[in-house]
């Protein structure tokens, strides 16, 4: 196979629109969005944790509902909850009561949107757990809570054709959308456990632009959430070689938490509520739509916050990848934080008090 040229492998742009607000139809928020050697600065201020705004007073306290919130989320498929949450109006709605403004802001993956947390640009983020757990462990629990579940399942390492075994995987060129990612780590640990990670090079790249690489064969695959996965599987003859629910007991792992820094959690209670309660009703809408409605609603909620356009076929396969749902899966937590720690990304350490359930109406309390 021809090897690609490094322009093509790494996404350079570090893609930042900073103060403009998202010109595409049904998104007002921003993007922002760090990949390939962005991402190794959006990791290293991970691990650092400059402390935003908020993290320097001494003494949080409930300040009643917060004037705005700034909360990020990913246009995959995997985020669903908050895609439909934004384009139903469903958290909109329920801020404005409280005379609270919302500000959504897209990202590329979660390292990205754990350096704009730890600064303060957001209060909140749907995001993979593990950068979640690197900055949780990293700050000693100072930096952010998981206050709710959103989505499990529907992450998978694509590969071309001819990559029918684990063994296949020496010398190949792969990606994930960023370094340090949920995807990221979770490549990496399948490729250390199968004595490979010195074998395979992994690439940080964008999911447009690593769907874009390995259509042309670029790479020869990419460890990717939904709809990713099966646009890859769909349009370009790729086939999973490994879906990671096989990896993990009763296949349930959690791809998508809903975070919120620890400080405006303490100051804004009320607010990271209403957060909690849209997220709960987004999940509930997409667990009892029909599957057309569905499928055009994910459909449109995609193209409004990026321009992404997927096929149907596409959106339905994705879909029967995933699991929308409440619980933040706590239990999976340390094999996660241990799991990184053995591929040098991140720091050993405890899950023990990460997660603040009490605004989850499903919860037993």
């Amino acid at each position: 196979m021809q090897r690609p040229d490094p322009a093509d492998r790494i996404d350079h742009g570090a893609r930042i629109r900073l103060g403009a607000a998202g010109t595409k139809s049904g998104f007002r928020g921003r993007l922002l969005g760090l990949a390939g050697v962005g991402a190794l600065t959006a990791l290293a201020v991970l691990t650092t944790l400059v402390p935003g705004p908020s993290q320097v007073q001494a003494h949080a306290a409930d300040r009643g509902p917060a004037t705005e919130l700034k909360l990020g989320y990913f246009a995959n498929l995997t985020h669903a909850p908050a895609l439909i949450s934004d384009s139903k109006g469903l958290l909109e709605g329920k801020l404005e009561q409280d005379g609270t403004g919302l500000e959504p802001q897209l990202f590329n993956a979660g390292p990205a949107a754990i350096e704009a947390l730890n600064s303060g640009a957001i209060d909140a983020a749907y995001l993979g757990p593990s950068p979640a757990l690197n900055s949780y462990i990293s700050s000693k629990g100072n930096s952010l809570r998981i206050v709710a579940g959103a989505a499990s399942g529907g992450a998978s390492l694509v590969v071309k054709k001819d990559i029918a075994e684990p063994s296949d995987l020496a010398g190949t060129e792969l990606a994930t959308p960023q370094f340090g990612g949920t995807q990221d780590v979770a490549l990496r640990h399948y490729l250390a456990e199968n004595e490979l990670l010195d074998d395979a090079t992994v690439t940080p790249s964008s999911n447009g632009t690593l769907t874009q690489l390995f259509g042309r064969g670029a790479i020869d695959g990419a460890g990717v959430p939904e709809p990713y996965a099966s646009l890859l599987v769909e349009n370009y003859e790729g086939h999973r070689l490994v879906d990671e629910s096989s990896l993990w007991p009763e296949g349930k792992f959690p791809t998508t938490v809903l975070v919120v820094a620890k400080d405006f959690l303490i100051e804004h209670p009320e607010t990271v509520e209403k957060l909690v309660e849209a997220n709960s009703e987004a999940i509930d809408w997409l667990n009892s739509a029909e599957q057309e409605e569905k499928i055009v609603a994910v459909q449109e909620a995609l193209n409004a916050a990026n321009g992404s356009s997927f096929a149907q076929p596409v959106i339905s396969a994705a879909l029967e990848e995933v699991t929308f749902a409440e619980d933040p899966l706590a239990d999976t937590y340390q094999t996660l934080i241990n799991h990184a720690a053995q591929v040098g990304i991140g720091e050993p350490g405890s899950a023990d008090g990460l997660v603040d359930s009490r605004f989850i109406a499903s919860q037993e309390h």
